[in-house]
This record gives structure tokens, C-alpha cells and sequence, in this order.
């Protein structure tokens, strides 16, 4: 029989309904047993018919019950869960094991910030760019914008190339800035560079296939194809860049970053560039071509795009995660309306599209000229702190022990030592003390390179010539 306890705080047809349920499966109500009719139910409980209603109307939604005009309502046929059965099922199935993923997390967080995560006085991060108050400020300011000048219509579901008016946006940046003469459906937005190069691993290219990476390079390259079971082969890296000729010739896309090599820093040359590109088009490759960082470019303007020159077999990426800031996760892909249209559908069927807000946001940052003077304003903080850091290591001595590179272009810059040298001890030397550097060894993939990338955006100049004499006294 049904109860109602006064002094629960659970309404009253919840306390009937736990009840009720509680009855059928423990078998208290048999299967096929008749239930009291709800007029009758109510009286003996003293309760309105409409509790007892909402009672019986959850049990036969739940499938607790069946119903019938002549036959009223009766218990379910059921079978009955054993206790042991509901002790095994609560632990869950057992994930499967991934060794290609955990190695590849293990291998980005190493990448990221050393396997120690201490805090330190002075972190020569290459992955962060500069941010402060005014960037908060302006980015607020857009956020609000957005939020109240929006349309019911963006809330329903968007253009899986991304939101037209950003696009529309990001095109016209790219005419201006970089030379790159596209329409808008040759651009989609994605939410990083990951993103970006595993939606391309899925959409052009099949498991199994070979694609060539440089090596030192940018790791999550490597690890969202190895991933996606492509055959992942290293392509060394010299002081013009990519060593064209070492490309494997079964390779079905090629990534580099040319304007700003990854890791090394170096800019790939042009007669290096003629050669890839000529190379690409004779064997029907895919490029992409990363152009992560180098609108901060300290000797005359940004070198002109692979893709303004191949734009067929070209994919090229920009990122609002070094422009701006990595919180932003959109990010571009530039390439021709065949290829943007192939990972269109892919990015429709798995991703659908990016959050409006943040779109909406970026558009109007970008519209209201903001986004233009936050990169007039960093770009003269990156001068300043690149000179700084140059000049540091050439007054510390450490130019003179170790070989510097990727100082025309970029938030970081390459101090490189013999291969014979131990960068893992130094490195957790210099954590010790207090200063986070990054050795070269986790963009490595099969290269023996040795030596440290230094960022120097975050870093202002008077820590930056603090931390390079003291990691100069360390190691010379």
C-alpha cells in the first residue's frame, strides 16, 4: 500500500511515484496485478484524483505499466533485473585501450610546458602571445556588442563554412595584408590549428596514406595524423627551410611552415619554395602551409603566401590563436572551392559548426577596427622584446657558445646547440632556478637537434635580459 509521509520535502505524487516503482521492480506489485483505480486511490489516501493521475500517467510513460480501456491498468511484463546483474553493470564497460592517443597527449603536454608544471619567476613561452587590460577592454566591449545586437535567426543552426559576415571579414584581411585574393567560399573556420589539420587528414586524405612533416616541426602536426593512421614521415630542415628532395615520393600532402619555420625559425627560401611548389603540382600533393606567426615580422613586410602562388594544391591556415589570443578558438582554412566544399561536408557531419557568440564577437572586433590596432599596438611590443631578447644573448655570451636562429620573424627564436649536448639537464637546471625553457627535443621526431626555442612574448624586457644572463651563468 501507498503512503504519504508528511514530513518529506518531496512533493506528493514524487513520494507516490517512488513508492509505486519501488513496488514493481522489488515484485511487491506482480506483473499483470490490476492497480487500484485512481478515484478509488485518492480517497483511501486522502489526495486529489489529479495526483494519482500524474502517478499512474509517469508509471505507463516509464513503461512501469500498460493500460487498457476495458482492463484498466495492470503492472507490466517484465523481466526482472537481478541484484548481481545491477552490481556488474554499475562499474560501466572498460574504455578501450589507445596507445596512439595517450602517447600523443603525453607527447603535447610535454611539448606545452615541460614535464615539470611549477610555477616559475621567468617562462620563455613560444606558445603565448602578449595580452593585457586594453585587449580586455576592446574584446568586452565586441562580446557586449554582439550579445545585443544579435538576431534571433543566429541562434538556429549555422553555415557549417562559418558565419558569413566573419568570413567576409577574414577575406578581406587577407587581400589587404597578405596578398591572398580568395572568395569567402574558399575559407572555413575551424577551431584551432588541430582542428584545422585533423579535419583535413579527414576529408583528403585516407588511412594509410603517406604525408611528410618537417622535422624539428610543429608536433601536433604530427600526432593528429599518426592518430588518423596516416604514414607520418619526417623531412629534415636546413638552414633555407624544408629540404625539398627529401620529401618521400609516395607522399600524399606535405606540411610545413615556411614563413617562420616551427621550432628551427628559419625562412624557407624562394628558390626552395619554386621547387616545392613545382614538386607539388608534377606529383598531385597536397600542401598545407602554416602560417602561424608571421605577420610579426621585424625586417620589411610579411613574404608573400605559397598558396598566392599554387592556390590549387595549396591549404592555408591562420590562426587567431597567435594574433590575438588562444582563448579565440577560430582559426581559418584558406584553399580552393573544391577542396573548401569536400571539408565543408566533413566538418557538417561531424562538427557541424563553430559557437555563434564567438563568431559574432571576433566579426565585430575585426569590423570596428579593433583587431587592427591591437596588432599595430603588439607588434610594437614584439619589437621592442625581440631587440631585447637578441640583444641579451649576444651581450651574455650565449651567441657565441650556441648558434641563433628565426630572429626576422616570429615570437620565438632558436638557440641551438651541438647535437652531442645534454638539453634535458640544463633545461631542468634552468627550472630549478627559477626560469621555464623549451628544449627543442619534443618537436623533434626523428632529428638528433638539440638546443632551446625561447618565446619572448610574454616576457617584458627586463626579465628578458634577467633571465638570459641567468641562464647564461648556468650553462657557460
Amino acid at each position: 500500500m501507498l503512503k504519504i509521509i508528511r514530513n518529506d520535502q518531496r512533493p506528493i505524487w514524487q513520494q507516490l511515484l517512488d513508492q509505486a516503482i519501488q513496488h514493481i521492480t522489488s515484485g511487491t506489485w506482480a506483473p499483470g496485478e490490476l492497480l487500484i483505480p485512481s478515484r478509488e486511490l485518492a480517497h483511501m489516501l486522502g489526495v486529489s484524483r489529479s495526483t494519482i493521475q500524474i502517478v499512474y500517467e509517469e508509471l505507463l510513460s516509464r513503461g512501469y505499466t500498460v493500460t487498457s480501456r476495458r482492463g484498466g491498468t495492470r503492472v507490466s511484463h517484465w523481466k526482472q533485473v537481478t541484484e548481481s546483474t545491477k552490481e556488474i553493470a554499475a562499474d560501466g564497460p572498460i574504455p578501450p585501450s589507445l596507445p596512439l592517443l595517450n602517447s600523443a597527449v603525453d607527447q603535447l603536454h610535454d611539448w606545452f610546458r615541460g614535464k615539470e608544471h611549477r610555477e616559475v619567476e621567468i617562462d620563455f613561452s613560444p606558445h603565448e602571445p602578449y595580452l593585457d587590460g586594453q585587449f580586455q577592454k576592446t574584446w568586452r566591449q565586441s562580446l557586449l556588442h554582439a550579445s545585443s545586437a544579435m538576431d534571433v535567426s543566429n541562434w538556429a543552426y549555422g553555415n557549417p563554412y562559418g558565419f558569413p559576415p566573419l568570413r567576409e571579414q577574414i577575406q578581406r584581411y587577407l587581400s589587404l595584408e597578405r596578398g591572398i585574393h580568395i572568395q569567402t567560399n574558399q575559407i572555413l573556420l575551424t577551431s584551432g590549428a588541430q582542428h584545422s589539420i585533423d579535419l583535413i587528414a579527414q576529408s583528403l586524405l585516407t588511412d594509410g596514406d603517406t604525408v611528410s612533416v618537417e622535422d624539428p616541426g610543429f608536433p601536433a602536426s604530427w600526432m593528429a595524423m599518426t592518430y588518423r593512421r596516416m604514414h607520418v614521415v619526417p623531412v629534415p630542415v636546413d638552414e633555407y627551410g624544408l629540404v625539398v628532395e627529401d620529401i618521400h615520393p609516395q607522399s600524399k600532402l606535405i606540411f610545413t611552415t615556411p614563413s617562420h619555420q616551427c621550432a628551427v625559425g628559419v625562412v624557407m627560401s624562394e628558390p626552395r619554395r619554386q621547387q616545392l611548389l613545382h614538386k607539388a603540382a608534377q606529383e598531385q600533393f597536397w600542401i598545407i602551409e602554416d602560417d602561424y606567426d608571421s605577420e610579426f615580422r621585424y625586417r620589411g613586410e610579411p613574404l608573400p603566401t605559397l598558396f598566392s602562388q599554387a592556390p590549387n594544391n595549396t591549404l592555408y591556415l591562420m590562426s587567431f590563436s597567435k594574433m590575438i589570443a588562444p582563448g579565440i578558438r577560430i582559426s581559418a582554412i584558406v584553399g580552393s572551392v573544391e577542396a573548401i566544399a569536400q571539408l565543408a561536408r566533413v566538418q557538417e557531419l561531424t562538427y557541424r559548426h563553430l559557437p555563434i557568440m564567438d563568431q559574432l564577437t571576433l566579426t565585430h572586433f575585426i569590423q570596428n577596427g579593433h583587431f587592427m590596432r591591437h596588432m599595430r599596438r603588439v607588434r610594437n611590443v614584439y619589437r621592442r622584446r625581440h631587440e631585447a631578447m637578441t640583444k641579451a644573448i649576444m651581450a651574455s655570451g650565449l651567441g657565441e657558445r650556441f648558434t641563433l636562429s628565426g630572429v626576422e620573424t616570429g615570437l620565438h627564436m632558436l638557440l641551438e646547440a651541438e647535437e652531442s649536448y645534454d638539453e634535458e639537464s640544463v633545461t631542468k637546471l634552468a627550472l630549478q632556478k627559477g626560469i621555464r625553457v623549451y628544449p627543442l627535443g619534443p618537436y623533434c621526431l626523428e632529428s638528433n637537434r638539440k638546443g632551446w626555442v625561447l618565446g619572448f612574448a610574454q616576457v617584458d624586457e627586463a626579465s628578458i635580459e634577467q633571465g638570459i644572463h641567468r641562464l647564461a651563468e648556468l650553462i657557460l
